[in-house]
């Protein structure tokens, strides 16, 4: 068999390797803003005694800033070029990130809020620039792979927001629980707030600052301009374009509906957790807690099949694998809601090896062939993440409910995971019969 691994970072002959390190870096650190934030919707809850939807909001906030921004970003980057999309990208999520010191000063909720809103827009710059360039790093044929390649350090990221929202958010919030904090007067809630937001703010207003040394490094470094050559801005005949094209249309269904699931799974796990473990007499901030490693484990196993998944794709056909991998996780997300006990965490940790594979493999499957108007392709493609911000409120909406006939609520909740893999099924299948 041929060995491609030597002309995965090559073209024309040009060496790709210490461009494609700098830009995959970008995929680990905003893999770290996406799991910092998703224990954030149980913790503000908490220090601002709102409902679970009201928490939520994180959420739509956070991936609404990628909605917002995709397509200004593909105006920008096809005016200008990938690297100054990704700089823009990390100012935005370093004025962000830095935000968060001012929005405590308020003591309010919703400043908040503006901050995860202002740094997803770098988020959404970053994504729209970082994949399709590392697509270009290369040969189209070995497109697929080379963008699983860099995706692979993404959950290494989210592996150390997890580890950081745990260790130094969760753990070092106040261990008064929610029903207590419910009884506090104005002068001693206020009081835990503040304490509570000084412990959420550090981590956000220093990953700001490493933040800023990563642009600093990037727009000193000479990078290529891989398909930089064209700088009109034919905006509506280009959509009209790619959106003619199917296998793209479809791909951005099956990718808001994949990172809908994602969200889905990551955020809840707190929720599914303490429910599950509370019900076992223990404490709400220990079952919190608990719940957390087990979403470190889920990562580490969304990180270890990663790079399987990346290895197998060698030899097994993007649409197969992809099909295959959404099968199982529709069984797991069964388990999840059937099982009301330890095996039913067992069940919703094992998504998470399902899961790995499909957003980059939907990405390059989605825009395989659209040459030049993959800058718009990927932004498309980027504004799909809008599913992360609209289906977890509709889930929270559910787990609100506490109990659906004699099943937790909670449960329940996660039949629009399930749903959201049977849409992926139907586009795996798709790419398996050609059917574009």
């Amino acid at each position: 068999m041929k060995d491609t691994n030597k002309s995965i970072l090559k073209k024309d002959g040009i060496n790709y390797l210490i461009p494609f390190i700098l830009i995959t870096s970008c995929f680990a650190l905003w893999g770290f803003a996406n799991d910092i934030t998703n224990p954030m919707v149980k913790a503000f809850s908490k220090i601002f005694r709102m409902s679970t939807t009201d928490g939520a909001l994180v959420q739509v906030a956070f991936y609404g800033g990628y909605f917002a921004m995709a397509f200004p970003a593909a105006c920008f980057i096809r005016k200008y070029s990938y690297k100054a999309g990704i700089l823009l990208g990390l100012g935005l999520y370093a004025l962000g990130a830095c935000l968060f010191f001012p929005a405590k000063l308020t003591g309010e909720y919703y400043p908040f809020l503006l901050a995860y809103f202002i740094l997803t827009c770098g988020l959404s710059f970053l994504e729209t620039s970082a994949n399709p360039y590392i697509l270009s790093m290369g040969t189209e044929e070995t497109a697929t792979r080379r963008l699983n390649m860099a995706q692979s350090f993404n959950p290494m990221g989210s592996l150390l927001g997890m580890y950081v929202a745990m260790n130094f958010i969760q753990a070092k919030l106040d261990p008064m629980d929610t029903a207590d904090r419910a009884l506090l007067n104005e002068q001693d809630f206020a009081q835990i707030k503040e304490h509570d937001l000084t412990v959420l703010i550090t981590p956000y207003v220093l990953i700001g600052v490493v933040i800023l040394a990563i642009f600093l490094l990037i727009y000193f470094y000479k990078m290529p301009k891989n398909h930089d050559q064209s700088h009109g801005i034919d905006f509506f005949p280009t959509l009209k374009r790619i959106f003619s094209n199917n296998r793209y249309r479809e791909g951005v269904i099956a990718q808001f509906f994949y990172v809908g699931a994602q969200i889905m799974c990551w955020t809840f796990i707190i929720q599914y957790g303490t429910r599950l473990f509370m019900s076992q007499g223990m404490e709400e901030k220990a079952a919190e807690v608990l719940s957390q490693e087990y979403n470190i484990i889920a990562m580490v196993i969304f990180c270890i099949s990663r790079f399987i998944c990346t290895f197998i794709l060698r030899y097994l056909n993007a649409g197969k694998l992809l099909m295959t991998l959404a099968i199982v996780g529709g069984v797991f997300t069964l388990g999840a809601i059937y099982f009301q006990n330890i095996w039913g965490m067992y069940c919703l940790v094992g998504i998470s090896a399902c899961m790995s594979l499909m957003f980059p493999t939907i990405y390059g499957i989605a825009l395989k062939g659209l040459g030049e108007d993959a800058k718009f392709g990927a932004a498309g493609l980027i504004m799909a993440i809008l599913g992360g911000s609209i289906l977890p409120p509709v889930q929270a909406s559910i787990i609100d409910m506490q109990t659906i006939g004699n099943m937790p609520a909670v449960n329940v909740s996660f039949v629009l995971p399930f749903i959201c893999f049977l849409v992926i099924i139907h586009y795996g299948y798709r790419t398996i019969k050609k059917q574009w």
